[in-house]
């Protein structure tokens, strides 16, 4: 049996991985999310299990010990981790998987499984991105100016990806990131996509 393949989706927060991924699952039967774990409390209508394993810092510090995790990263004073055995497995049972995850998570991925598909998803500026921030309500001013202080040392790192694509029209967005996906070339060619 063909092995899966592993997609990771970062870019800064506001960018809209977060609305991209789901779209990408939503309308791509081929692909299946990998739930993260972290130990932030959950948002208005996230569940556990489904969004997010949701667990204290003692859980998430006993899953660093064993050695759980692919990545693990403390991004805004919480921790997120992808679940090992549960993306091995996946993998090897030929499924498709997407992590969403941020750029410091990416990073670490890319180190242990060099055989994934890299995309990396831009605001059209940075004043755009405060735009998005700001109007989602979310956060704190100063939680604002620290979000957007990071995008800006993420954004550094766009290069290091296979793909950066530009989110000015989600629709758009969305069928430039199917069609990378279904391509799954990591060499920056893609028919018919506006990516950069």
């Amino acid at each position: 049996m063909k092995e899966g393949n592993l997609v990771v989706i970062s870019g800064p927060s506001g960018a809209g991985k977060g609305s991209i991924s789901s779209r990408i699952l939503k309308e791509m039967d081929n692909i299946e999310f990998s739930t993260s774990m972290t130990t932030r409390e959950p948002r208005s209508g996230e569940t556990d299990g489904k969004d997010y394993y949701f667990v204290t810092r003692e859980e998430f510090r006993d899953a660093i010990a064993k050695d759980d995790f692919i990545e693990y990263a403390e991004v805004f004073g919480n921790y997120y981790g992808t679940p090992k055995k549960e993306v091995e497995s996946r993998l090897k049972e030929g499924k498709n998987i997407l992590l969403d995850i941020d750029v410091q998570g990416a990073l670490n991925v890319m180190k242990s499984f060099p055989e994934g598909l890299f995309i990396f998803v831009l605001p059209p500026s940075l004043e755009e991105l405060r735009n998005r921030i700001v109007h989602r309500g979310k956060d704190a001013p100063d939680v604002i100016e620290r979000r957007l202080g990071q995008a800006e040392s993420e954004m550094a790192h766009a290069g290091e990806y296979d793909y950066q694509v530009v989110n000015d029209d989600l629709d758009e967005a969305v069928e430039t990131i199917k069609k990378i996906i279904i391509t799954g070339d990591k060499n920056g060619n893609i028919k018919g996509g506006e990516a950069l």
